[in-house]
């Protein structure tokens, strides 16, 4: 017996969620906030995304959407187009192959994992963006950014969290 077309509607909504909070995440992190020091290495929420959703619901943000949310974010943010790209889906990658050891603990395991995923994220960043530029890049930008993006974990973590409960409540309702 096939499913009903509010069903079959309701199901594909719920795969759409993730990859549009992430399109959420890239234009509020290319936002201008007014705050210089918050422009300039504002918090990784792309990161943030794919880390949450890699460990809790990894089906909803499939590799492709990350990339798309990858090239979106490398476009509006004026980094070179494809290197935000590579390092998400290499978080997806590290995070996916490591899954059981951030979901079989508790929150703080998980947020020192994520401490751990943002430093190696970001050190790839400025490695690579400095070899494309041809010189290192400065370093405090870089470390501001993981410094508020471990900060805020928590709280992203937790928006996101809701998120996620209200998918489960709409299969619920299915």
């Amino acid at each position: 017996m096939t499913e009903s077309w509010p069903r079959r509607l309701l199901a594909n909504l719920v795969l759409l969620v993730p990859p549009l909070v992430g399109l959420l995440c890239v234009l509020v992190g290319v936002a201008p906030s007014g705050i210089s020091a918050i422009d300039a290495a504002g918090p990784a929420l792309t990161l943030m995304l794919v880390y949450f959703w890699t460990i809790f619901q990894p089906a909803l943000l499939p590799p492709p959407a990350v990339f798309i949310i990858g090239l979106l974010q490398d476009t509006l943010s004026g980094a070179p187009i494809g290197l935000g790209t590579l390092i998400l889906l290499g978080v997806q990658q590290f995070v996916a192959h490591e899954r059981r050891v951030f979901t079989a603990r508790t929150f703080t395991i998980a947020w020192l994992g994520f401490g751990m995923v943002a430093v190696l994220a970001t050190a790839a960043g400025w490695l690579l963006g400095s070899i494309h530029a041809g010189l290192l890049l400065e370093v405090r930008p870089f470390l501001g950014q993981v410094l508020l993006s471990v900060t805020l974990y928590p709280v992203v973590s937790w928006l996101f969290g809701q998120i996620v409960r209200g998918l489960k409540s709409l299969e619920a309702f299915r």
